[in-house]
């Protein structure tokens, strides 16, 4: 016997459940793409883009997951044996920067931990030390999804800029973009990198970087650039060069239906919506951690995202077997643990088309999975997120 209708609701950090707009968006026939139809399109994506990023620098679309984006980012500032250092609070950044020695960087991790943010008197520390300025470049992520973390981007960039290093800031916003609040110029990032399939609403597919001045001056001596990545390749009057060949149109035209929606919800309510229902989610797990069972993955509360929670399982439950009733008798997925947290913790996300309906059925889903179960838990963690959000929206 089950409880579920209709298609599955994905409560997983990406893909993420997209608008029914967007999809219709895509429902319709390719147009010409040397059309000045396709270059309009393409210009106020790129300029909307940038304003997303909150930068006066370029930005560039790539037809391409987050992971291309990494390789965009990293190929056209560094040289081959460049020495990259790694911010670790989870697992992306590491990916980031195994995708860095790949390509022919030296990485340089600096240990970090799975439970909390990175800390920025660290990050100065170690630039301090290094009087050789051997370090070329320093790459976080703003929101680790595996972790669950939030790292406090233009506290970092103050500590770079403190140490007087010359390192490129480097920041991954996969998880955060069109979610909170992102400020590439005034937190001096000079490099910032994003992907279309969470907080933008639009089918995975698409990566995005904007770099500033500085950065394009560093692209100019840089030698890991191939033709794909290149920014310089993508410059030029042919509007094809924007996409190193065929632009991806069908993409495009989501991209433009969730930008478009963005605009008219407003930003800042987009990034209030975001907060309200990540404490939402953070009410009922702290309820559900009274039994002893459940709990935090990120230590500190002010480390937590609004984007994704991350909750561990102990006392030897198993967090797949939750995952598979909620799925199989109720139809919402959930984050599965990943990395060092693989078979120990669940996720939920709250990130880009979501609402208090969708969060709170799948907090609702969760705790009838928690009594079905017998899995101990604190009482009442659906009526704390009700009750939060009954106080904070106001009438």
């Amino acid at each position: 016997m089950t409880v579920r209708a209709g298609r599955e609701f994905l409560a997983i950090p990406g893909p993420t459940t997209m608008p029914d707009e967007v999809l219709r968006a895509m429902h319709r026939p390719a147009i010409d793409i040397y059309s000045k139809q396709m270059l309009d399109l393409t210009e106020s994506l790129l300029g909307d883009i940038s304003k997303l990023f909150a930068t006066k620098g370029k930005s560039y679309i790539y037809i391409a997951n987050g992971h291309g984006a990494w390789e965009a980012a990293l190929s056209n500032v560094l040289s081959r044996g460049d020495k990259v250092l790694v911010l670790e609070s989870g697992r992306f950044a590491i990916g980031w920067g195994n995708a860095a020695a790949l390509m022919g960087a030296e990485v340089e991790v600096l240990k970090g931990d799975w439970r909390r943010a990175v800390r920025p008197h660290e990050v100065e520390e170690r630039l301090r030390r290094d009087k050789e300025h051997t370090i070329k470049a320093v790459v976080v992520v703003q929101v680790d999804t595996a972790s669950g973390v939030q790292n406090d981007i233009e506290a970092i960039g103050k500590a770079i800029k403190a140490s007087g290093h010359p390192a490129l800031y480097m920041v991954d916003t996969v998880a955060s973009l069109g979610c909170m609040s992102f400020e590439m110029d005034k937190w001096g990032v000079d490099v910032a990198m994003s992907g279309s399939q969470k907080g933008l609403m639009t089918p995975p597919g698409l990566g995005f970087v904007a770099a500033n001045t500085r950065a394009l001056e560093v692209h100019k001596k840089a030698n890991m650039s191939t033709p794909y990545w290149s920014w310089s390749e993508r410059e030029g009057t042919e509007n094809y060069r924007k996409y190193a060949g065929t632009a991806p149109v069908h993409l495009l035209f989501a991209l433009r239906q969730a930008i478009d929606m963005l605009h008219e919800e407003g930003l800042e309510n987009a990034f209030r919506r975001h907060s309200l229902l990540g404490e939402a989610a953070r009410r009922a797990v702290a309820v559900w951690a009274e039994g002893q069972v459940l709990g935090f993955n990120v230590a500190e509360a002010n480390e937590r995202s609004n984007t994704v929670t991350t909750v561990t399982m102990s006392n030897g439950h198993d967090p797949a077997v939750l995952q598979r009733y909620c799925k199989d008798k109720c139809g919402v997925v959930l984050g599965t643990g990943i990395g060092d947290l693989s078979g120990q913790a669940f996720r939920i996300a709250h990130m880009g088309h979501v609402n208090a309906p969708m969060l709170l059925g799948t907090l609702g889903v969760v705790e009838v999975a928690l009594n079905a179960l017998k899995i101990p838990h604190g009482k009442g963690g659906l009526e704390a997120a009700v009750s939060y959000l009954g106080e904070e929206v106001a009438v």
